[in-house]
Formats: structure tokens, sequence, C-alpha cells
């Protein structure tokens, strides 16, 4: 039986007592002081989120434009150096193989995939190459911090000669931060300013060491796994596994607008252009609890006594203070301001359906 990975990082998490879980095949934390606290850090201060497990390939050739242009589902060729674009992939019946994002650089392009679809990623990948498209997982010899809140850009400042500010949101530089040679980008998961440090595995643990003295001033904290997810669901990021997967495809999932239709003929573009036509059956939805309780992954929503869908994901929002989910529901029950109910352990409760984010993104 395989055992899971460590990450570069991972003594400095049991040395901040850590509470460590496998997760996608690595011993990830899964929170220090408490998901509560940690979420509040993000959006109040700044975070420290050890994300190594995340995947990276390298797409070189000269038809790699061309390759993930059929790969994905977003338009490549939109793309300038330097710049970001968030996409999916999707089989041919239109379910998704994997949300992503995609770096351009002047001579090549990296994907990047999420941890626990790194192997099936890559295997898709290579089974719709095209000739002359060079593709290498990367993934083993790249390790990444993500530092995320309104602080970030000072603390990370102190470390570096580039003008930070300067790099708009979903764009990257490749310079040196503390120090080391590294990959800085504008992405995040949060809804707060933030960057990602991409970097050799050699230099991360004084590049740790280096963001935390740097951010002693700004009560920098590291923050797990667990308060990642509750901030990810404050501003509807889908999550794969819980709201988006192959059973779901990007136009019920209100990925429409990574989903350009018209921008070539890429993988399960045909099924796509067909429920755009027709309207999807079911929506995901955004709702807020206005009974207390917490909405959970699975739990099942109902108009009345009709069961029309089921929570995909769900928590107690730290910002907001009370439950907060999202879910597919039957289409003609997903209209903004519409009341339905969770069964929540038994109890039928009372729940809007809203306009996401639920908290206002602080990203520029």
């Amino acid at each position: 039986m395989e055992t899971d990975k460590q990450t570069p990082f991972y003594q400095q998490h049991l040395a901040l007592g850590a509470r460590i879980l496998p997760f996608a095949g690595y011993l990830m934390p899964i929170q220090y002081s408490g998901i509560m606290d940690e979420h509040r850090a993000v959006r109040n201060t700044v975070g420290v989120f050890d994300v190594t497990h995340m995947g990276e390939f390298v797409v070189k050739g000269p038809d790699a434009e061309a390759f993930l242009n059929r790969l994905t589902v977003n338009d490549v060729t939109a793309l300038d150096i330097g710049q970001v674009q968030y996409s999916a992939m999707c089989y041919p019946d239109g379910g998704i193989v994997d949300d992503l994002l995609v770096y351009r650089f002047k001579d090549h392009y990296m994907m990047v995939v999420n941890a626990s679809n790194i192997d099936k990623d890559y295997a898709w990948a290579k089974e719709n190459l095209l000739k002359g498209v060079e593709l290498c997982n990367i993934s083993e010899k790249t390790a990444l911090l993500a530092i995320q809140g309104p602080d970030s850009f000072a603390v990370l400042q102190k470390l570096t000669e580039l003008a930070l500010h300067n790099i708009p949101f979903y764009h990257f530089v490749e310079g040196e931060l503390a120090g080391f040679p590294m990959l800085i980008s504008r992405t995040g998961y949060t809804g707060e300013r933030g960057f990602e440090l991409y970097h050799d595995p050699a230099h991360s643990v004084r590049l740790w060491d280096a963001l935390f003295t740097a951010g002693r001033d700004y009560d920098i904290q590291a923050v797990g796994l667990g308060a990642r997810d509750t901030l990810r669901l404050e501003m509807k990021y889908c999550l794969y596994g819980n709201d988006i997967d192959q059973t779901t495809n990007p136009l019920e999932a209100g990925l429409g607008w990574i989903t350009k239709l018209n921008s070539g003929d890429f993988i399960g573009r045909d099924v796509l252009l067909k429920i755009k036509e027709n309207g999807p059956e079911r929506r995901l939805i955004a709702f807020e609890m206005k009974d207390k309780g917490i909405p959970r992954h699975g739990y099942r929503i109902f108009a009345g006594d009709s069961e029309v869908g089921v929570v995909t994901s769900g928590t107690q929002s730290p910002s907001l203070n009370i439950g907060i989910g999202l879910g597919y529901v039957r289409s003609e029950f997903s209209r903004l301001g519409a009341e339905l109910l969770i069964d929540v352990r038994g109890k039928k409760l009372k729940a809007e359906l809203v306009k996401p984010p639920f908290v206002e993104a602080r990203t520029v």
C-alpha cells in the first residue's frame, strides 16, 4: 500500500501543532489554531497555505496552444504572455474532468490541476495529446505556497524588489523572492488579495521562515485545508468532487462564463451546445439558512414536500455566522429569492436562494 507523501513543509506543520490528515496522497494540515481563527486571519490580515499537493503540467511544442484549446473549454488563444486563465476539461458527454488554471509563458504553457485528479488528468491529457506537443508532469518537482489576505502585499513586498502591485489579478511574473527564484502569481481561492509562490522544494523551508519573519508585524498565520474550504465556499468557488465532477457539466454548474462555445471545437462542445440551446435541467444554486442549522454535503433539498435537489457543499460561515451552502436543484426551483427546505438530520429547515458570492470579494 502506497504511503502518503509529505510536503517540504511537513516539519513546519508539526512544529505549529497542526492536525494532520491524509488528503489526495499527502499528509496535509487540516487546521492549526482552529478553522474559525484561521479563516478570520485571511479575511482580516494574512494567512499562508501549503498547497504543494496541487498538480502542475508543462505543455510545450508548436501546437501547444491548439492542443490546450481542444482540451479545455476556455479560449486559450485569448491569453497574453504572463496571464493566467481559469478553465476546465470535459469528457465527450460534457461531464467535467477537472477545473484548472492555464499559465501562458513565452515558449510554453503550464496547467495547474486539483491534487486528487493529478494522475487522472495527466492520463486524459496524454490520451488527447496532439502530435508535436510535449506534456510533462512536474508536480513532484514543484512546491507551492499561497499567501492570502489584505496584508499579503505588505508582507511579500519586504522580500522582493519586484513591484508586486504591478501584477494584475490573474497574471504572474518570474523573479526572486526571499532570495530564491520562483513564479509569483495572483489568482487565489479565498476572495482576498493574495499570491501563489511556485518554487523548487529545496528552498521551501527557508522561504517559509522568511515569510513568517516578514509577517510577524501583521500577525501572519498558517492556515489549513479546513479554512481553505470555508473561505472558498463564501466565494462560491467550486470544489471538485463536491460541486463539480464527471456527472456535472459547466453550464449547470454556473461555469458558462469560462465555457467559450464559439472559440473552437473543444472536447464536449457538441453536447454543451445542445444543453445551452435547451437550458440545463438543473442548476447549482447558493443559499443561506433562515432557520438555525448547518447544511452539509449530501443533504436533501425540498420545495414543500417534493425533493428537488441535493446539497453539494455547506458550512457555518465564519464571516456571516449563519449556515450557507451550494446545491443542485431542478431549474424551475433555481429562482433568486426562492425559499427551499434543507433536510438537516431529519428536520426540514428554511433556506433562501441568494446571489453569490456570500461575502464580497476583495481580490484587487
